[in-house]
């Protein structure tokens, strides 16, 4: 049989590859021994455990401050949203407010199609453009069929309220990680989207232990709202949960038209 410890380290690395990846059920169980603040915030990830090396060791690291004047403009294809409603499916996975999302949603870019697994958030942005911060980042994670991940970051700023946000709120579970699914509600994930979908992209990783790389990421231009009450809200809980910005190391940031 494994040793104990094994199996510690096993979920753990189950639970943040799915807070970041797919779906994090269990992260809050198996991840609550790094955080963002102290002996294991995000300066220390890369010590925490061996398979958490990349997170110290990494070229590719997300997220980053993207300059304006220094991303490249590139004829890229606009991203293709084609999202569908979905039952709702909401955890506090001990790092975040997760929603996993139903099969069948998807984007395409660059010929190539990934499928929405699930959305999370941030406060503030961890994603910076030039040197600021937003008020909050939803991370909508997707995967391809090859397993290849791609995210798509929508920054917030304080202004309307949102009802997609709304009804996640008013339906967050009372214990972390513990999944809540509502059959009665169902949430639509494109009303988390701005009207211009403008986007930069580039290459990156996981902003979470094991902060895996060959991620392709998608930082649309254009924030959208939230009231000061829904930031709030979630501020109560998680009032910081951002990684700070990692260093470029040469990666070209493009720019959609």
């Amino acid at each position: 049989m494994k040793s104990a410890r094994s199996s510690t380290i096993a979920l753990t690395l189950a639970g943040a590859f799915l807070f970041g990846a797919v779906n994090a059920v269990s992260a809050a169980e198996g991840a609550a021994h790094w955080s963002y603040e102290g002996a294991t915030g995000p300066s220390k990830w890369g010590t925490l455990e061996h398979e958490f090396a990349t997170c110290k060791l990494g070229k590719h690291q997300s997220p980053i401050d993207i300059e304006e004047q220094g991303a490249k403009k590139a004829d890229l294809t606009p991203i293709k949203f084609d999202y569908k409603p979905s039952v709702l499916k909401i955890i506090d996975n001990g790092h975040t407010i997760q929603v996993n999302y139903a099969p069948g949603s998807t984007i395409t870019v660059g010929g190539k199609t990934y499928e929405l697994v699930q959305f999370h958030f941030h406060r503030p942005s961890e994603e910076k453009i030039n040197g600021k911060s937003f008020d909050m980042v939803a991370h909508l994670v997707h995967k391809n069929s090859e397993g290849k991940l791609a995210v798509v970051a929508v920054l917030v700023k304080d202004g309307a309220a949102n009802p997609l946000i709304e009804t996640l709120w008013n339906n967050l579970p009372k214990n972390k990680g513990t999944e809540r699914t509502v059959n009665a509600t169902r949430i639509d994930a494109s009303t988390l989207l701005p009207a211009d979908k403008a986007y930069y992209t580039f290459t990156g990783s996981l902003t979470t232990p094991p902060c895996s790389e060959d991620v392709t990421w998608f930082v649309l231009r254009n924030p959208v709202e939230l009231s000061g009450r829904e930031i709030g809200r979630f501020a109560k809980i998680y009032p910081m949960n951002a990684r700070p910005v990692q260093p470029l190391n040469g990666r070209v940031v493009e720019a959609s038209p």
